[in-house]
Formats: C-alpha cells, structure tokens, sequence
C-alpha cells in the first residue's frame, strides 16, 4: 500500500477509534441510511416505464395475452383486477402487433368491422340484424372508454318501420355497466351514459335508455329517466327540503333544539296532457260575410177552416192577400287557437306534509306563528295543492343524548388513556435506551482509563509518542551560500532503561496489546526513517 494512504488510512482509523459508542452508532445508521437510499435510487431509476398494453380484457383474452408475454421473455404487470395488462414501453407496439396477428383480443363486438363482412347475398333481416349489432358494438366501446367504466354493453329495442305513424313505437335501450373495483357511477357520469345512448338512435328519448350497474342497481328507469326511481326521487326530494328546513331552524332555535320531519307524495303515473284554448282577437276584421234577403206578396187562398161538430169545416172569415220578407246575415270572425302539449312524467309532486317539534326548553321567547311562516316559505309549501304544516312546541328526551354524550367522554377518555400508555412506553423505551447507552459508554470509559493506567505501569511514559514526536520543534539554522539545513530540537532524552528491562517491558507490552505496539513500532521508524 502506497505511504500517503496508509497514513491516510492511519489517521482515519485513529479518528474513528476515537469515537464514543453513540457516535459510533450514529456513524452507522447514517451510513446504513445512505446505501439503503442509493439502492432504492438505483432501484427506481432502473425500474422501466410501464404502459397499458390492453385494458377492459375478459378472462380468457387476459389468460391468452400473459402466456404470449412469458413465451417472449417480456415482463409485465397485471391490473384493475386483471383487466388491465402493463408492460415496459419499448415492448408496447411490438406486442400489440403480434397479439393483433393472433387475432387478440378475440372477445370484440365488433362495432361498424361486422359491416364489412357482410356479402353481397345477404337477406334484409341479416342486415338489420347486423346494422344493430354494430351500433351496439360502438356504443359499449364508447360507453367503456369513460373513466370509472370497466366494462359496458348495450342492447337496442328498435321497432320496425311501418306506413302507419298511429301504431308507430319508440326505440329503447338497455345498458350494463360495470364500474372499475372501488368506484362507483356519479349521477352526472348516468347522465352522459343516457344521452349518448338515446342521441346515437333516430327517434330515440332520454328517457327510454334503462341503465343498471353490475349489483344490479337502476341507475335509470324507462319513462323515468336518470333520476332514479319514483321511491328514490320521493326520498331525495324529502331530504333536500328536510336539509334546508333544520338549518333554518338550526340558527332560529340552536342545533339540537328543533327536528324535522317531511312526507312526499309523489305520482307514480306519467301521461301527456293536450290543451286546446280558442281566443277572439281585439279589433280584428271579418273574415267574411254574407246577406240573404228574401221578400214574398200574394194572395191567400180559402181557407180550410175548423172542424164544427159534425166533422164539417167551418170557414173563420173573409180571404186577404199576404206579403213575406227573410233576411239571414253570416260573418266568420277569425278566432286565435293555441294547442298546448304537456308530458306529465312519473315523479311530480302531490302533496307535502312538514311536521316540525320545537324544544320547550328553549321555546320560551320564540314566536310560533313566525316560526311556522318560516317553514312554509323554506319548504315550499302550497296550500292550493293540499300541502300542510304543523309546528309544536314539546319537552325532549334527553335521556339517548346524554348517555351517547357519556359515552362519547368515555370514549375519549378511553382514548387519553391510552395515548397516556402509549407515551409512558415509549418513555421507558427510549429511557431504556438511553441509560444502557450511558452504561455502555461508563463501563467503555473505565476500560480505556484501566488500559491507560496498564500502559504507564509499563514504562509506556518514557517513551515518546508519534504525537510527541509531531509536537517536535523545527527551527532553521542560517542559511549558508548553496546549502540549507535545519536544526532539529528534541525533548530532552528519556532516562537509560536496563537493557533487560526494556526487553522485558516491550515483550509484556506487545503481549497485552499486539496492534498497538505494531503501530507504535511503525510510526517510530517512519520518523527515523
């Protein structure tokens, strides 16, 4: 080993032996933490880059696609539950080629490719049949590529074209879905699934598209819509009035003090109402108009008479001559028509009844009929629709409110109690540690103090150390014309040991202490040297 790194290496180990135990285990937790931190560097800067080779795959696709990987030698990793496959990015278009080789994924609806299938002979029916398979196929991948989706599929009720616009149907829609592991369909994501589905379909209305998640939920109802069912719309429609009736009362009486009860009545039928209403218009001309006049003179013949008492006619008086005159006028008014169409869908409300009790304890200087014109205005109440409200003060049970209060201050203090273990332990933990690392660095201390007082008692303080020999004094001597030199002076000689002694005292040194004395025999003759 070369001389400037053993002296190197010398002083770094005479500087790590002089380390106390807890520098020491610092010394080597921080070191442990660095290469622990380098390998996980090394580890993640060499990790390659994954990317989704396919994702939404059934089963046997998934299966299919692994066992082509680990034939290829290409890593990979599986997620989503399976139906998502990753591998490194170098590998993703070379592996989407050879899988689309294969025919990979085979389980595909197909979308608008069935089309070009078809051949020349094929019936009416194959071809309608077809045409619908396809708009089914692109709906579902659509419907699939939306976030949260993992899988989707659709199927189209579509009527057949007929001359007669009476008997007429509408189209409609079912489609599954299946939301990724963990997550579920938001009201706005329905929303999109329904009006992409009903606005892909000639014809087709929001409200014909069903919707039905995987745990068999309806997401959306024919003839209802997105919002759910008539149950579910009744029961949001009580919550979102309950909401805003007790924070009303929340800041009217305090939180606690009031509670509020809502009952709606919704239809359960849907129906269209057509309204006809015909209006004259102000100043507004004829349309047209017509006049008839009829006049008629002459003379009148004999008269028949009257039957007597023998069936015999008897004459009333003397012939005269008549004159007759008509006049009939016609006038057509224009008259305003307006025909109104409405679509009553199932969910409208019929009646509402909010029922609210006041605590009695804190009723004391609040105004009841204010009160309840409050509730009336907050819930939306009609009373042409028969919607009702009753507001009484009575005394409330506090009894469940003090025993959950107590034990929710059990629980807590269950909790400080705990947390009160936790630290004591901890406290004796690190006490622990610390007082063993206080003994360790006494008893260290003693040990070096006893080594110490062996040395002296063997001569070791007579002889000087490498560090009383670096203490040495260098001082120049006059420089003389061509040479130079230094004056060297030493402390003054240690006393004359007896030969026999001083053999006996480094045997008995180098004995109880071997490497020190290797070392104190090199740094003595690399300073004669």
């Amino acid at each position: 080993m070369p001389q400037p790194i053993n002296a190197l290496w010398t002083r770094f180990s005479g500087a790590v032996g002089g380390f106390s135990l807890a520098q020491k285990t610092i010394a080597i937790i921080g070191l442990a933490a660095v290469i622990l931190g380098a390998v996980m560097a090394y580890a993640w800067l060499s990790k390659p880059s994954y990317t989704p080779l396919f994702s939404g795959l059934k089963g046997e696709d998934a299966n299919t696609i692994v066992e082509q990987l680990r034939t290829d030698g290409v890593p990979y990793e599986l997620a989503n539950g399976g139906s998502t496959i990753l591998v490194p990015e170098e590998h993703v278009y070379d592996q989407r080629l050879k899988a689309a080789s294969s025919g990979l994924p085979a389980d595909s609806s197909g979308g608008y490719s069935l089309l070009d299938d078809m051949g020349v002979t094929s019936s009416e029916f194959q071809q309608s049949v077809t045409y619908k398979r396809a708009i089914e196929g692109e709906l579902a991948a659509t419907i699939g590529a939306l976030d949260g989706v993992q899988a989707a599929s659709v199927q189209l009720a579509l009527p057949e074209e007929t001359v007669f616009a009476k008997e007429k149907a509408d189209p409609t829609a079912s489609v599954f879905v299946e939301a990724a592991p963990g997550t579920s369909l938001t009201d706005d994501q329905v929303q999109a699934v329904v009006h992409l589905t009903s606005a892909s379909v000639e014809g087709m209305k929001a409200e014909n598209v069903a919707v039905i998640d995987a745990q068999g939920n309806v997401l959306s109802a024919v003839g209802v819509g997105a919002t759910g069912s008539t149950d579910k719309q009744a029961s949001d429609y009580e919550q979102r009035v309950s909401a805003a009736v007790q924070s009303m009362l929340d800041r009217v009486v305090g939180p606690g003090n009031a509670t509020v009860a809502v009952a709606a009545d919704m239809n359960y039928e849907s129906g269209e109402r057509v309204e006809e209403t015909f209006t004259t218009p102000e100043d507004a001309p004829a349309l047209n108009e017509s006049t008839t006049t009829e006049t008629y003179t002459g003379t009148g013949g004999g008269a028949a008479g009257v039957l007597g008492p023998d069936n015999i006619a008897v004459p009333e008086g003397d012939n005269a001559n008549g004159n007759f005159e008509s006049e009939s006028e016609t006038r057509n008014n224009a008259v305003n028509k307006t025909t109104q169409s409405t679509v009553i869908p199932a969910g409208t409300l019929n009646r509402q009844t909010v029922s609210v009790a006041v605590d009695a304890a804190v009723a004391g200087g609040v105004d009841v009929q204010a009160l309840e014109g409050l509730v009336n205005t907050a819930a939306g109440i009609n009373a042409e629709r028969g919607d009702a409200v009753t507001v009484e003060v009575l005394p409330f049970n506090t009894a469940g409110a003090d025993e959950a209060a107590a034990a929710l201050q059990a629980a807590k203090e269950a909790e400080e109690a705990t947390q009160a273990q936790e630290l004591l332990r901890t406290g004796i933990m690190v006490g622990s540690v610390v007082l063993l690392v206080i003994i360790m660095a006494v008893i260290f201390a003693l040990r070096n103090r006893r080594q110490s007082r062996e040395l002296i008692d063997l001569g070791e303080e007579d002889v000087p150390t490498p560090a009383e020999l670096n203490m040495m004094k260098v001082t120049p001597i006059d420089p003389a014309p061509a040479t130079s030199a230094i004056n060297i002076e030493l402390p003054p000689a240690p006393k004359p040991i007896p030969a026999d002694r001083a053999r006996s005292e480094i045997e008995a040194l180098a004995a109880h202490d071997p490497k020190k004395t290797a070392d104190y025999l090199r740094d003595l003759m690399e300073v004669h040297s």
